[in-house]
């Protein structure tokens, strides 16, 4: 897959490197050549210096044949532009766009292009580990229907199978973060002390899967 990506900070960066690794082609723009100097002696994907939203800046790091584009510089306002031009002008189909701020983020994400909202996933890491309560939603479906979160898990459900926690609460859990790795529940997982648990479920299912997580199987 090639793949453009705007902005050689922190994040720019660490993105590049990774998809250079797994043997994607990259393309990386920044208006300040001097940032292309993080990267690693290693990198073997392509440097562009320019406007992330200039189409001629975008067409030199290969948009036209790029099957993904990550807008992430310090800019609200260039994320979203080059992001837009990634998208209704060249087809690509799978762009993302880091946001600031999170009233920007919801604009954003309703006119379907998706959007890491900085600030607001930062507070919200920070809130689950100071008040470990209740549900953090992390993605929605553009209807609103569905959605996918971070759901608290209280005491009673430790020692007892993941299977168990879904036939109670009629949630689906899609992946469990143990130790700092995620990893997909079998058949015969035991949820542990400091599991964090991600279920998707229904908007209107959210309150009983709380208190379900939150107090163990009797409130099923």
């Amino acid at each position: 897959m090639h793949i453009v990506i705007l902005g050689c900070g922190r994040v720019g960066t660490l993105l590049a490197h990774e998809l250079d690794r797994m043997g994607h082609s990259v393309a990386i723009v920044d208006q300040d050549p001097k940032a292309f100097r993080s990267l690693s002696p290693d990198f073997t994907g392509q440097t562009v210096t320019g406007v992330g939203f200039d189409r001629e800046t975008l067409e030199n790091a290969g948009i036209a044949r790029a099957h993904a584009f990550a807008a992430v510089s310090s800019g609200d306002n260039s994320n979203i532009l080059a992001a837009r031009v990634a998208r209704e002008t060249y087809g690509v189909e799978q762009v993302v766009a880091r946001i600031y701020d999170p009233r920007r983020a919801e604009v954003y994400q309703r006119l379907g292009i998706p959007t890491v909202a900085t600030v607001a996933w930062t507070t919200g890491q920070i809130l689950r580990r100071i008040l470990p309560l209740g549900a953090e939603v992390e993605y929605r479906d553009p209807s609103g229907t569905v959605m996918l979160a971070e759901v608290h898990l209280g005491e009673s459900w430790l020692g007892k199978r993941a299977t168990a926690l879904e036939e109670t609460s009629g949630a689906r859990i899609a992946f469990i973060t143990r130790y700092g790795t995620a990893m997909l529940p079998q058949p015969d997982t035991v949820l542990q002390d400091g599991d964090l648990v991600h279920v998707l479920c229904t908007d209107g299912a959210r309150d009983r899967v709380e208190r379900i997580f939150e107090h163990g199987p009797e409130e099923g």
